[in-house]
């Protein structure tokens, strides 16, 4: 996991969105599930899931967000350039809009963020071979016991933030 003070820039295919990361993930998952591979037309998708207020859009292109299914019945949020269609990042009902999923393959380099996890790995293409070592689970985790301290510790935050006050 990189330092905090990272950052890490990138777009769309005709390069009229462009965004800005202003720190590193909270975590990268390679998600190796039915419905990503569907949505993706690939064998994984790689996420970096960060908070939304840490994306800066850098130009004016437009977004589009477009509602889709998901394996658990809430729906997912894909936002895309608005002129291209390419998707750059989603938001799932379970963290809502406050977290985004970027696509890491949207990055301008790409390579500097390789995958802290690999998960639904039970649904991995046969002949996807992980990298000895990887971290791989069956399905999914507790987040209490894969991330680590300090994006725990933004993930609180994040919650105490959106927590109505009492």
């Amino acid at each position: 996991m990189q330092n905090t003070t990272t950052t890490f820039e990138g777009g769309c295919t005709c390069r009229q969105l462009r965004y800005r990361l202003t720190s590193a993930p909270l975590i990268v998952h390679c998600c190796h599930c039915r419905w990503c591979q569907r949505e993706t037309g690939a064998s994984f998708a790689l996420n970096a899931m960060i908070e939304a207020d840490r994306v800066q859009r850098l130009t004016s292109g437009e977004v589009e967000t477009v509602l889709t299914p998901s394996a658990s019945g809430k729906g997912q949020k894909i936002v895309r350039c608005a002129h291209c269609r390419i998707a750059v990042w989603s938001h799932y009902a379970g963290s809502g809009d406050a977290v985004c999923f970027v696509r890491v393959g949207t990055l301008d380099e790409p390579d500097r963020l390789p995958p802290d996890i690999h998960i639904y790995t039970q649904s991995k293409q046969p002949w996807v071979q992980l990298p000895p070592g990887a971290w791989a689970v069956p399905e999914y985790y507790r987040a209490s016991e894969v991330w680590p301290a300090e994006s725990l510790a933004r993930r609180e935050a994040l919650i105490r933030r959106l927590r109505p006050p009492l």
